[in-house]
């Protein structure tokens, strides 16, 4: 059965910023978390916008907003690791989703071989360099070159969809 859609917008005029994160609330995410670590010590951030780009060479993208305090500190040192959550991980988006409060207390994290922090009981880290950013209106896109990969867990992903987490929003 074919549904008549109305658009959101004229043919003449863009997307606003809300018509645009509606839009895309109907496409369902993973959630992660990129981490890094510098002399001042560990950052992190949620990010949604991540995926595999290529496997030969083995290639990764995630973005970044312009405006986070995280990401600039993780860019200077060329190095980052993606934290994939599972579903019951909840506790540790809201830590990094937030702009405020302190991430890493009171979290019980090691430092990887590669100089990242390593996050407890996720699903994935992938560990890798930035090879290259590209500048993508408030966002960098970020490709990074994958130097080692650990599948820690086979349980559910934390999935985001239509604002909420799980794919019930």
């Amino acid at each position: 059965m074919h549904t008549q859609t109305r658009p959101l917008t004229t043919p003449s005029e863009a997307p606003s910023p809300t018509e645009m994160r509606h839009a895309m609330s109907h496409f369902a995410t993973g959630v992660t978390i990129v981490t890094g670590l510098d002399d001042d010590g560990p950052v992190g951030f949620a990010c949604q916008s991540f995926a595999s780009v290529s496997l030969e060479p083995p290639l990764v993208l995630f973005c970044a907003d312009h405006r986070g305090r995280a990401w600039p500190r993780i860019r200077r040192t060329g190095r980052f690791a993606i934290n994939v959550l599972r579903e019951d991980q909840s506790d540790l988006c809201a830590r990094f989703g937030s702009s405020r409060g302190a991430r890493y207390e009171g979290l019980d994290w090691e430092t990887s071989r590669w100089g990242t922090p390593a996050l407890p009981g996720v699903l994935l880290r992938v560990h890798a360099e930035v090879d290259d950013v590209h500048v993508a209106g408030d966002h960098d896109v970020v490709i990074g070159r994958v130097v080692e990969l650990e599948c820690l867990d086979d349980d559910r992903p934390m999935l985001f969809y239509r604002g909420a987490f799980g794919v019930g929003g």
